[in-house]
């Protein structure tokens, strides 16, 4: 009922526990599907079903269908020839992260498009090379085919020049990433990327962009560096090019430079007034035929002796079977490829999902891109995903749909069966300077790392762990040291939750850790306690540590002393040496009472108390007899708020039920509120329930068990004086009454506290 003009609501209902509410309230019974259940649903097939299928499958089919010509297709037009140009310079620049011709580049910018414009679910992202990739795939090219000494022992390059060597393992092992992409599409499992968060992907690609900044080096130096792979291979590069740094090219320097700064100006102008630009300024295609222009015209490769692209034939090699001894020995690094170009690709198009507001499906994603690359793979392209400064151009030029992705293809398309003789005279050392110009964007992550540190200091140890180890070990080491560092953090987490004792915000039904409050009320002898985790076979010991920590006594301990010391009263009742009277016991005996020295019978003390052959109960925060020591339990009732806890499992249950009978055995109360019902259904279909450990202990909500307590154990009046100011007032029904009625002539029992 809410009051007019009043934030605050007020409710009457009856004071419940699970097993109450679960009486009054009647359940829907549901079918839970089992596995069976789920098999023979993958297998029926009607003609809805088999139209979602080819809609989901190719998505293509679901945008064409709404496809605004009018609206859309001139801003494709545009997208499309824009992000052409750059996918071409790109195809060009990024083939050399991977140590194959430059030609080859195009291949990747052509072949995957063609095949997302069909499997893709994003309708903004341009597909085709990525640095990081390319730098994945060129570290297992040097391996097996390294600039200086014999390649390795493959029978498939037996015959072929040291380029042809390199183009084979290139395309092969982007085969088998596209084939592990399409298999974790098929199954289904598309979720796996979810474990690459955000913060490990930052560090990754910051570490990448230091890998492909040092290897554009040797282009922007017009050095001879041998390309080196593996762990420490920065570090034996950087020594490298050190070493070689007096050799190094003026006139390549100068071009690089002046590329460099040209570019960043252009593109922080563009950002500057992107929303005064209908398109943003194409610098590095400008500034590249100007130089291509220069370098032809002033024969710079003659003059100079710089190094430039060179041939490229005109239109496409046959197709190309993978090699299947190189799939042997490129698993371990195919997996990271396939895994960081589905993670790279996946998160970009979902920021465009959402600005757009339409879905993408990460399988079908997986499928595509796994199809991508095989079908590319078969015609000499190297694995692709997307770049983040691409599908920038693509979306900000107007693209509305993969339309502009297919455009930029057509336009690849012609330069490789047209113009791409234009391109030979173009320096290397422009296309590393275009490389490192678009490195600014993960270069730039380093400025998470104050944000992360004060935020949250284990994702800032992701990140540097991740980014560091990277640098050092190489991209796919690192990768998976930076997961495996990302998994512990979480493990550690929920291993080591943040526990705490709760209390009653006076005047409320509120509950909140009793240190960051001063208006609190706590009632004598109650405890409540909270663990903010699910509760497993790696954290039942710490919960039952920081409990006893809560509750300033270990009851198994205290359970031991008092059986040892019923054993001692009971032999010497036998005795004679001790009686009991109305007022407690009384010392018969003229010598002081000792304590038995039977220390080897140290059985049973962890049963429960049996006081059968005694004439009464014996308070043991009572007097008792002289020498007998117990430690006294100040607390009668204790509240366990499992509102956060998601899980148990056998191991957590297991020792759950033996800390619950080891607290029933010292006589507290034990209260567990807010349980899951799934979980309280598995304690029930565990046979967590007997004797001492009953479902009675189960309350609905924290309220509902503190009420409860204050009923059956009621504060002195001295002490409800004191409290006077605690206005909280709640009206407690019992089931059988109706809704609380105002009025004098209907009797309330009302608790206060």
């Amino acid at each position: 009922m809410m009051r007019p003009g009043a934030k605050q609501y007020v409710v009457a209902r009856p004071l419940y526990s699970e097993e109450s509410f679960a009486e009054e309230h009647e359940k829907i019974y549901r079918h839970h599907k089992t596995m069976l259940d789920h098999i023979k649903q993958s297998f029926k097939c009607d003609t809805k079903r088999a139209k979602n299928a080819a809609v989901s499958f190719l998505p293509v089919i679901g945008w064409m269908k709404i496809y605004r010509i009018k609206e859309w297709l001139l801003s494709d037009i545009v997208s499309g020839i824009s992000t052409g140009l750059v996918a071409v310079l790109q195809g060009l620049a990024y083939c050399l992260l991977a140590s194959l011709p430059p030609w080859y580049g195009l291949f990747s910018a052509f072949f995957p498009v063609i095949i997302y414009f069909f499997l893709g679910t994003s309708r903004h992202i341009s597909v085709g090379p990525f640095p990081v990739l390319c730098l994945m795939i060129g570290s297992v090219v040097t391996r097996l085919v390294p600039d200086e000494g014999p390649p390795a022992n493959i029978t498939g390059f037996e015959g072929l020049t040291r380029d042809e060597q390199r183009v084979l393992v290139a395309s092969s092992v982007s085969f088998l990433a596209g084939i592990m992409q399409l298999a974790m599409g098929i199954l289904q499992v598309g979720f796996v990327v979810m474990y690459l968060s955000d913060t490990l992907i930052s560090g990754f690609t910051t570490a990448a962009a230091i890998h492909i900044l040092i290897s554009q080096l040797k282009f922007v130096l017009g050095l001879e560096v041998p390309g080196i792979s593996g762990p420490l291979s920065i570090i034996y590069t950087l020594e490298i090019i050190f070493n070689k740094i007096t050799s190094a090219n003026v006139c390549d320097v100068v071009i690089s430079l002046v590329i460099i700064v040209v570019v960043f100006i252009v593109k922080e102008l563009n950002d500057r007034f992107k929303s005064k630009l209908p398109v943003p300024i194409p610098i590095e295609v400008i500034m590249t035929v100007i130089a291509c222009g220069v370098s032809y015209a002033f024969d710079f490769k003659t003059r100079f002796g710089i190094d430039v692209v060179g041939y490229i034939p005109k239109g496409y090699e046959p197709p190309m079977a993978p090699d299947l001894h190189i799939f042997q020995d490129t698993a371990v690094e195919a997996f990271p490829i396939a895994i960081v170009g589905f993670a790279v690709a996946f998160s970009v198009a979902k920021v465009y999902s959402i600005k757009h507001d339409y879905t993408i499906d990460g399988n079908q994603e997986l499928i595509a891109f796994g199809v991508s690359n095989i079908f590319g793979a078969s015609f000499k392209s190297f694995a692709a995903s997307t770049a983040l400064s691409r599908s920038a151009v693509q979306e900000s030029t107007g693209g509305k749909t993969q339309v502009a992705g297919l455009l930029s293809a057509i336009i690849v398309m012609i330069v490789t069966l047209a113009i791409g003789f234009l391109l030979e005279p173009l320096p290397k050392s422009v296309l590393g300077a275009v490389v490192i110009v678009n490195l600014k964007g993960m270069l730039m992550q380093f400025r998470d790392i104050p944000y992360l540190w004060r935020r949250d200091k284990p994702d800032c140890v992701v990140w540097l762990s991740t980014c560091i180890s990277a640098i050092v070990l190489g991209l796919d080491l690192g990768l998976a040291v930076g997961l495996g560092v990302e998994l512990l953090s979480v493990v550690l987490r929920v291993q080591f939750p943040r526990c705490s004792q709760l209390a009653n915000i006076k005047g409320t039904d509120i509950y909140k850790d009793r240190k960051d409050y001063v208006s609190i009320y706590e009632p004598e002898g109650v405890k409540i306690f909270r663990i903010p985790s699910p509760i497993f076979f790696a954290n039942i010991e710490f919960f039952r540590k920081k409990l006893v920590e809560a509750l300033g006594f270990n009851p198994l301990r205290v359970l031991k002393k008092r059986n040892k010391a019923l054993r001692n009263i009971k032999k010497l009742l036998k005795k004679g040496d001790l009686q009991w009277t109305s007022r407690g016991f009384l010392n018969t005996s003229f010598g002081p009472i000792r304590e038995s020295d039977d220390e080897n019978n140290m059985e049973g003390l962890d049963q429960p108390i049996d006081f059968k052959d005694l004439p009464a109960r014996i308070d043991w925060n009572g007097e008792l007899p002289s020498n007998i020591n117990v430690p006294r339990v100040e607390i009668h009732s204790l509240v366990l708020d499992f509102a956060a806890v998601s899980f148990l499992d056998i191991s957590a249950l297991n020792g759950l039920k033996t800390l619950l009978k080891e607290l029933i055995r010292v006589e507290i109360e034990v209260y567990i509120v807010g349980c899951d019902p799934y979980i309280l259904e598995k304690l029930h279909n565990c046979s967590f329930f007997d004797d001492e450990v009953q479902s009675s202990m189960f309350f609905l909500t924290l309220h509902d068990a503190m009420l409860y307590i204050l009923e059956k154990h009621p504060e002195p009046a001295e002490k409800k004086l004191d409290n006077k100011k605690i206005i909280t007032t709640v009206t407690i029904h019992h089931p059988s009454s109706t809704l609380r009625i105002r009025d004098g002539n209907v009797p309330d029992r009302e608790t206060r506290f």
